[in-house]
């Protein structure tokens, strides 16, 4: 048996948002080499897979996770996830230090009125009719996505 290969980058979103499920579902398109897992924070066993997730502040910023099980936040897991995929390269310039002041708080804007923008956007406020799962209903619709191996084919590059 091969040695371990490296874990992925993994995303932690709120999946009862539309704007949020729709760049999820875009990131794994292009995720050609597996490096992302993408996880929804209202997947029935999510606390238990990841209990050093604050479900609450995963809510309200969106978080990421290294390989080596370090924390972000915001708009260096997106970077960074865009990133990993080939995609999207201007996202690089919200993070150099005189953009990343202002890039941030538009994000912290945005995060938490991104129902309200969905709703603008798409005409939908949140995912399975407009109806808002609180978490126990959600809990008890969603899995584990098949796509989130703890191993990965190819080196990515973090």
């Amino acid at each position: 048996m091969a040695g371990l290969q490296p874990m992925k980058f993994t995303v932690f979103y709120d999946g009862n948002c539309p704007l949020c499920a729709a760049e999820m579902t875009l990131l794994a398109n292009y995720d050609h080499h597996s490096r992302l897992c993408l996880e929804d924070i209202h997947a029935r066993d999510f606390s238990q897979r990841y209990p050093n997730i604050d479900l609450q502040a995963a809510d309200q910023i969106l978080h990421g996770q290294t390989p080596d099980g370090t924390l972000v936040y915001g708009l260096d897991v997106t970077a960074t996830a865009w990133g990993l995929v080939g995609k999207k390269p201007w996202l690089k310039v919200l993070r150099w230090p005189l953009v990343r002041w202002f890039a941030d708080k538009a994000y912290l804007f945005f995060a938490k009125h991104r129902m309200g923008f969905a709703f603008f956007l798409t005409g939908r406020r949140c995912i399975n009719n407009d109806v808002c799962l609180n978490s126990a209903e959600a809990s008890q619709r969603r899995t584990t996505p098949p796509h989130c191996a703890k191993n990965m084919d190819e080196d990515a590059d973090f």
